[in-house]
């Protein structure tokens, strides 16, 4: 069969060129031109097919919907992000920074699922079959069955695919991956685009799990375009200082399963290991109390969390810094303002420093009243009483607002021993709590005013 020549689209119009322009013959628009195969003149096959099965048109209510059945990686924080394990002809993405562990991982996914009597693939398109068997023996996995294969060319990665026939496939990674259709070089937009169309289409149609290992960028984004993440079922970060032995593993997208659910791993001498009480490495490590430290509950996914929030006010220059790390900086000045309109607490002066203590990032409101509660706690100098937490979104007319499932988050923080919580009104126990004073508040003064009775 001869070689598909490749075109260049333009993105703006639609037009073609043969050629690579810096400006569209047809629209004269620039830098729109991308490269693309162009279909067969026989007609004979359709690159172009549906990455899933067409099916004819159907009444929503006469579909028959089944759960999906998962099969458990042997690794709970991994199954947790995945929505309790791989999907039959399911097809994840993972991303992060080099070195922070995504091959450890799979690898050693991939050896569970071998042992538990499933047929996998390994495709390495960055190392040799002698380094994955080395980092194997490092990570204490001898006699492992996992199928290796060291290529990066696409059309001989599907031909293994065919004759493997594996249930679960790894491709590390889909930038260096390309196809002979293509002109261009391994990890352009075009060769990534298909590439990844392909896989997506083989894993639909054989019903193979393909995992793709995704490069990311400086900024932390994954690497090659946004419609890599459109295609596949399901999208994971790998998160974490390279310094620290603590990762993250969070769920941005996922057609199977909860969204925004985190899986944290240590790195040990044996590979990655799953921590069953993640909120333990976020938790402070002080004897005794501290000024400016408050702990509060935050939801990832279905998980609650325990974090400690630290903050530090200093005295500034004539032009104050605001500085926060793993929440939001404009948020901050926001609650700064909130603070001095209805508290009474000025800080124009000076220096603001947030840190979320172990790298975990907050995005949800619910920080706010720690937050607070950790300035008002370094301005003063007293900290706050050993076994204390708060929660609570806090809006710009000084109410405290409630958080979701304000209920499983006390439960929590009981768990753990905690013994005194500030939280909003509406996230109040209609019952008393064993062991756990909890301190109703609607507003931030009451907070505040509450906390210089209990420091």
């Amino acid at each position: 069969m001869a070689k598909d020549k490749s075109v260049f689209t333009c993105n703006e119009c639609g037009g073609t060129s043969p050629k690579w322009l810096g400006k569209c013959p047809s629209c004269a628009a620039w830098n729109t031109l991308v490269e693309s195969v162009a279909a067969p003149d026989n007609g004979v096959r359709n690159r172009f097919a549906s990455l899933a099965g067409t099916a004819q048109v159907a009444v929503l209510a006469d579909i028959e919907a089944s759960d999906v059945d998962r099969t458990p990686t042997g690794h709970s924080e991994l199954d947790r992000v995945l929505g309790g394990g791989i999907v039959q002809g399911g097809v994840v993405l993972i991303g992060g920074d080099p070195g922070i562990g995504k091959s450890t991982l799979l690898l050693q996914a991939l050896d569970s699922l071998q042992r538990a009597g499933k047929k996998t693939l390994y495709v390495t398109g960055e190392e040799s079959g002698a380094q994955v068997a080395l980092r194997s023996r490092r990570l204490g996995l001898d006699g492992s069955q996992v199928s290796v294969l060291a290529e990066i060319q696409l059309e001989k990665i599907l031909g293994a695919l065919g004759s493997q026939q594996p249930d679960v496939a790894v491709i590390d990674s889909i930038q260096t991956v390309y196809s002979d259709q293509l002109s261009s070089a391994p990890g352009s937009v075009a060769q990534v685009r298909e590439c990844a169309a392909h896989l997506t289409r083989a894993a639909k149609s054989a019903g193979v799990c393909i995992v793709l290992v995704g490069h990311v960028t400086k900024e932390g984004a994954l690497a090659g375009p946004r419609v890599l993440e459109h295609m596949v079922d399901t999208v994971l970060y790998f998160e974490g200082d390279t310094h620290s032995q603590f990762r993250l593993v969070r769920a941005i997208k996922n057609r199977f399963g909860a969204v925004n659910e985190i899986g944290v791993f240590a790195m040990t001498e044996k590979g990655l290991k799953g921590v069953s009480n993640p909120s333990a490495i976020f938790l402070s490590q002080h004897a005794e109390p501290v000024p400016g430290s408050c702990v509060m509950v935050t939801l990832e996914g279905t998980r609650p969390l325990l974090v400690e929030i630290q903050a530090l006010v200093d005295s500034g220059g004539p032009s104050p810094r605001r500085l926060s790390v793993g929440l939001d900086r404009d948020r901050l000045a926001m609650l700064l303002a909130v603070l001095h309109r209805h508290a009474g607490v000025a800080c124009m002066d000076q220096d603001v420093f947030i840190n979320a203590v172990g790298g975990v990032r907050i995005g949800e409101p619910a920080a706010d009243l720690a937050v607070m509660l950790a300035i008002s706690s370094s301005l003063r100098g007293k900290p706050l009483p050993k076994g204390f937490i708060a929660f609570g979104e806090v809006g710009l007319a000084g109410e405290v607002r409630p958080a979701p499932r304000g209920q499983e988050r006390l439960r929590e923080a009981a768990k753990l021993g905690f013994t005194q919580a500030i939280v909003p009104k509406a996230n109040a126990p209609k019952k008393p709590m064993d062991g756990m004073a909890v301190h109703a508040v609607e507003r931030v003064e009451e907070a505040l005013e509450i906390f210089r009775t209990l420091a």
